[in-house]
């Protein structure tokens, strides 16, 4: 299979760009493509894996990867191997050490403790999307959870990690980090600081006669824009490719001769189809985004992160963001964070922006994301097992009885947050399959179970 995958990639770059690529360049600009890319898959109720490796099977610290001084030549994980499997059990908690990377800082403020609070869950049970009850616990490693905290009315019912995670290690969000710049955006437009409906060209000029000359902001924010761009592994003209070689994530073959920086890369997306027309994910919305943050602010998305937000959350660390060869924010994919403070964000968007009496984020923004996009735009995306979700501000809703929103990351992070419940879940997770649609129902089942547990 990963050799057809090769052959197939090899012949359409050979088709659509001028140079050629190594097989493993190949293999891991597959893997890699494959991290990112949540929405074009076939509409399909449930999509059924492939054969995956036994959970037990895939621990980091009973395999030994990076284990030793120096760890054996087949136990260490760097970017080139990252996404082999079972390197990700390890790599997603350990980024860091593998990327450069930049302090989203806590600055050192007061811990805001988090509380606890007695909840009998050893019973909970849910379908697992294959006609199974299964407990929280099969749930948790069925998905291959590596950690995992649910706050009801903001004390912790329940915290555990796996696959040698610790509390203070920051996991890798992925995706889930464009609800961040997401959120960011919308508070400057709250100010007046951007305006929703100009063009992104007012504020980079870089950019006209681009995919985003005559976007608007918002257009932008909503991934609505019309951008020759698509995320799909499986297709090899796919421009995810370009991106992530722009990263730095994915090393580029020596003779690649496209842009390796994000600033240089962004130019070079040209404009296709009717902007405002539908949902079609791309992770190059979220980095022009995080672009226009720095025009207008003169600070890159993990300090404003950090002056805003972070700060102010009782923090117990910093959080950081992986970095572009040239230094910039990789605002789409690169922000990771612990386990514990990403719980005491989910519980300050749950609460309206506000962490104790302090309002942190306006509660018109918060209320505006709640409020969704328009899903008859997000059916575009031919998401079946979403279907009647709307994305709005970076951010993914739900439009259920209870009002549940989402930020989402590839291999199965999440923040989900029911308001009619009180609950606030974090999960991170390892998961061998990058697009989170293939765990989508079992995970809502978990969702849904813990709510209507907590809430009786």
């Amino acid at each position: 299979m990963e050799r057809c995958l090769a052959n197939a990639v090899a012949a359409g770059l050979s088709r659509t760009r001028e140079y050629r690529m190594r097989p493993r360049s190949l293999l891991m600009a597959a893997a890699a493509a494959a991290l990112l890319a949540i929405a074009p898959l076939p509409a399909l109720a449930q999509p059924a894996p492939p054969r995956l490796p036994p959970p037990e099977a895939t621990d980091p610290v009973a395999l030994g990867i990076m284990a030793g001084s120096p760890p054996a030549a087949n136990r260490r994980v760097n970017l080139a191997n990252l996404l082999a499997y079972p390197n990700p059990r390890w790599g997603f908690h350990h980024m860091r050490e593998l990327a450069p990377s930049r302090a989203v800082s806590s600055a050192g403020k007061p811990v805001r403790p988090l509380a606890t609070a007695q909840a009998t869950l050893d019973g909970v049970t849910l379908d697992d999307g294959a006609g199974n009850r299964v407990s929280l616990a099969d749930w948790q490693k069925n998905t291959y959870t590596d950690g995992l905290i649910v706050l009801h009315n903001g004390r912790v019912v329940l915290e555990t990690y796996h696959a040698g995670m610790q509390p203070s290690d920051a996991h890798a969000l992925w995706s889930l980090s464009k609800s961040f710049v997401g959120l960011l955006t919308a508070m400057l437009v709250h100010e007046g600081r951007i305006d929703r409906q100009a063009p992104v060209s007012r504020y980079l000029p870089e950019l006209a006669g681009t995919a985003w000359g005559e976007a608007t902001i918002q257009q932008t924010l909503d991934m609505t824009t019309g951008a020759a761009y698509s995320e799909i592994f499986t297709d090899p003209a796919s421009e995810v490719f370009r991106y992530l070689f722009a990263t730095g994530l994915v090393p580029p073959p020596a003779n690649y001769p496209g842009p390796r920086i994000l600033y240089d890369y962004l130019p070079t997306v040209a404009a296709r189809g009717e902007h405002g027309a539908g949902f079609a994910y791309k992770s190059v919305d979220t980095e022009v985004l995080g672009w226009v943050i720095r025009r207008v602010t003169g600070k890159d998305v993990a300090t404003l992160l950090s002056e805003r937000v972070w700060r102010r959350l009782g923090a117990e660390g910093d959080a950081y963001y992986l970095l572009d060869p040239a230094g910039t924010t990789i605002s789409s994919i690169g922000f990771n964070a612990t386990l514990r403070d990403l719980a005491r964000f989910g519980e300050m968007i749950r609460n309206g922006g506000k962490v104790g009496d302090t309002q942190v984020v306006p509660a018109a923004v918060i209320a505006e994301i709640r409020r969704g996009g328009d899903p008859a735009k997000f059916r575009a995306a031919s998401q079946t097992v979403r279907d009647g979700y709307s994305y709005r501000n970076q951010w993914w809703i739900a439009h259920d009885p209870d009002g549940t929103f989402e930020a989402k990351g590839l291999h199965g992070q999440h923040i989900h947050i029911n308001p009619a419940a009180g609950l606030v879940v974090v999960k991170l997770s390892s998961h061998p399959i990058g697009n989170t649609i293939f765990t989508h129902v079992q995970d809502r089942a978990a969702f849904r179970a813990l709510a209507s547990t907590l809430r009786r």
